[in-house]
């Protein structure tokens, strides 16, 4: 009730000055009746007193004319107060006194003057005391006045003013697209808070783009637009809770699991796997294709080449056919190769392929018509072991990382001859991998280098090509890198002395070192929470990488040879190293092999509802009944035994 009343008499005062005809009247208050004389005396008597402090103020800041005054001070105390004269005659003369300020120039006397304007101050205060206790009382004894176009203009502006108040001053001064703009830099939390300030705040941190733009820059819906979806800001928060889920369902084996194998009676001899998309080649010279979100489709099998089928014996490793994942049947591209093909590359986001038999090296490119052709062909000194394709290039030239030797070496088709980018006499690359910026490889360090630390782990800019890491440190050779799918700065490894270890590339440290597989490490890849890690005894552990501590392990007969998960998918590949095994019999020369000698793929999906029935994984339904003796995993019938020390006597 007071802020209201404070409201009413400003309004009043406002009024009685605008209805006023004398331009010199000083604010006054509308008094009531009962209170007319005596407000209105003392309104005089202080416009009085007001005026009369001044001129004595005045008198005392200038000097005696006639002593000869003029001068600097002169000025300062009178404050050019003929110019002001000259302006308007009827100004007063404080206000000469403030110009003069104002300009710059000083009086002997701004003590005086302040302690003037404090008295002022108080003196005016206490005058709008008294106008707001006679405005308390009944309206009925207040006079009735005529409502003016000026009172009415005057109450829109007051309304106008209490808006501005309410209203930041950038919904009111700048554009939507600007405004936009500025709040686009703010998380979700951020635009949750600013929803509650006012409608226009609402307004701005709920609009579709502001989240489309959160949504996908978290990996969500990364092919979508603006216009798929009605409410953006639901669609992240349903993203964020199926991503909790699956983690959740990482963490406690929640999930259902299929056996990806091909049943004609032969061995799997490689697996390899991209999105939705597990890709498998046998023996028979047959190859398989699953699309795991479509499993009817039918590019599941892949047609070989009719001049490969025709042809007798069947060169099972001396030509190379690409398919279509869309279309399958009969091969897009098919070449032959003198030699035996050693390594094979695909690129994931570009159409590249690229080949190597023995030291000759072939890099094939589709145009935009589709059609493929040969871009580059090389000749290395010595027989290429393994090779990468760089990610990422979609836009830009192919690009090869290829170990040959001890020598590592840049293909790229805008250059004459492979660029060498490692090369140390005596000491032979163990593996390799490369990220769309970076290139690392193990090294094996033999003889006198051996005292110089062990074998190493060296990290190559692809900009500069020169070293930017070397970490490792360790007595046994590194088998397998994982830098294109691990998170920033950061890098995954696995080593024949049975670790998995993590660095930090920007400080040359270890972030976690894991005793995980008794036969060596085969493979492995990490994201920013987990570890998974595949073993020569055909382990399939599941780790934490913040305590270092394992989750659950997964058994099968062959050593692990492949492993690639994405945020709720997991397949991993126990691939035999004997491919002519024996039949069921040891006496049986079949040459049909035994299903436990075939090897097997593993899909993992734990985007699966823990309240289905059948959630949980085989693994922790295993008992000593079970057939397949060989996935067996009594420790770890609940998720979190590892964890709590516990292991229970098989």
């Amino acid at each position: 009730m007071a802020e209201d009343d404070e409201l009413a008499a400003f309004r009043e005062c406002w009024k009685e000055e605008l209805t006023s005809n004398k331009e010199d009247k000083p604010l006054v208050c509308a008094p009531s009746p009962s209170s007319d004389v005596s407000v209105q005396a003392g309104q005089n008597d202080f416009k009085n007193r007001y005026f009369e402090d001044l001129n004595n103020l005045n008198k005392a800041c200038s000097p005696s004319q006639s002593e000869g005054g003029g001068g600097i001070e002169d000025e300062a105390c009178v404050g050019g107060g003929r110019n002001a004269t000259a302006e308007s005659e009827d100004q007063p003369e404080y206000v000469a006194i403030a110009r003069s300020l104002l300009d710059g120039r000083t009086s002997p006397l701004l003590d005086r003057i302040q302690e003037e304007r404090t008295r002022r101050k108080r003196q005016y205060q206490n005058m709008t005391n008294a106008c707001s206790a006679s405005l308390q009382q009944p309206q009925q004894q207040q006079p009735k006045r005529k409502v003016k176009k000026d009172e009415e203009l005057l109450d829109l502006l007051i309304q106008d003013l209490n808006e501005v108040n309410d209203i930041p001053f950038f919904d009111v001064e700048l554009p939507y697209e600007l405004a936009l703009k500025i709040f686009q830099y703010l998380n979700s939390t951020e635009l949750g808070r600013c929803a509650q300030v006012s409608r226009a705040w609402r307004v701005l941190a709920e609009d579709s783009v502001l989240w489309f733009k959160m949504c996908t820059g978290e990996g969500y819906h990364q092919e979508a637009s603006v216009s798929d979806s009605p409410c953006w800001k639901s669609t992240l928060r349903d993203c964020r809770n199926s991503a909790k889920t699956v983690r959740s369902n990482w963490k406690n084996r929640v999930g259902s699991i299929s056996q990806l194998q091909f049943e004609l009676g032969k061995v799997l001899c490689d697996v390899s796997s991209c999105d939705n998309f597990v890709l498998a080649g046998y023996t028979s010279g047959d190859v398989r294709l699953w699309d795991t979100l479509n499993w009817d489709s039918t590019a599941s099998y892949l047609k070989i080449n009719s001049l490969s089928a025709n042809s007798e014996p069947r060169p099972y490793v001396r030509c190379v056919d690409l398919w279509s994942t869309e279309t399958g049947g009969e091969p897009l591209l098919h070449y032959q190769s003198t030699g035996t093909i050693q390594a094979l590359a695909l690129s994931p986001d570009s159409p590249t392929l690229c080949s190597a038999a023995g030291p000759d090296i072939r890099l094939d490119c589709a145009d935009d018509r589709g059609y493929w052709r040969t871009v580059c062909q090389a000749r290395l000194p010595k027989t290429v072991e393994s090779l990468v394709l760089v990610p990422g290039r979609a836009q830009q030239c192919p690009l090869a990382a290829l170990v040959a030797g001890e020598a590592v070496y840049l293909l790229d088709p805008r250059e004459e001859q492979p660029q060498t980018l490692h090369s140390v006499y005596g000491h032979p690359v163990t593996c390799l991998d490369a990220s769309d910026s970076h290139v690392a490889l193990g090294v094996k360090r033999t003889g006198w280098a051996m005292h110089d630390g062990g074998n190493k782990i060296h990290v190559y800019s692809l900009e500069t090509c020169k070293s930017v890491a070397c970490v490792g440190d360790s007595l046994g050779d590194f088998t397998c890198i994982n830098l294109r799918d691990s998170p920033p700065h950061l890098l995954v490894c696995g080593n024949k002395d049975r670790r998995v270890r993590v660095f930090d590339l920007r400080a040359g440290s270890s972030v976690a070192s894991l005793y995980a597989h008794h036969l060596g490490v085969t493979s492995v890849q990490a994201d920013d929470w987990k570890i998974v890690s595949g073993g020569g005894e055909g382990l399939v552990c599941v780790w934490e990488m913040r305590m270092g501590a394992k989750l659950w392990e997964m058994h099968n007969r062959h050593p692990v040879r492949h492993v690639r998960f994405n945020t709720s998918t997991l397949v991993t590949a126990n691939i035999p190293d004997d491919k002519s095994p024996r039949g069921a019999c040891i006496t049986d020369d079949d040459l049909t092999a035994h299903r436990r000698h075939r090897g097997v793929i593993c899909h993992y999906d734990f985007s699966e509802d823990a309240l289905s029935q059948d959630h949980i994984l085989p693994i922790c339904r295993s008992d000593y009944i079970d057939s397949s003796g060989y996935n067996y995993n009594i420790g770890l019938a609940v998720p979190y035994d590892r964890l709590a020390g516990s292991h229970p006597s098989h």
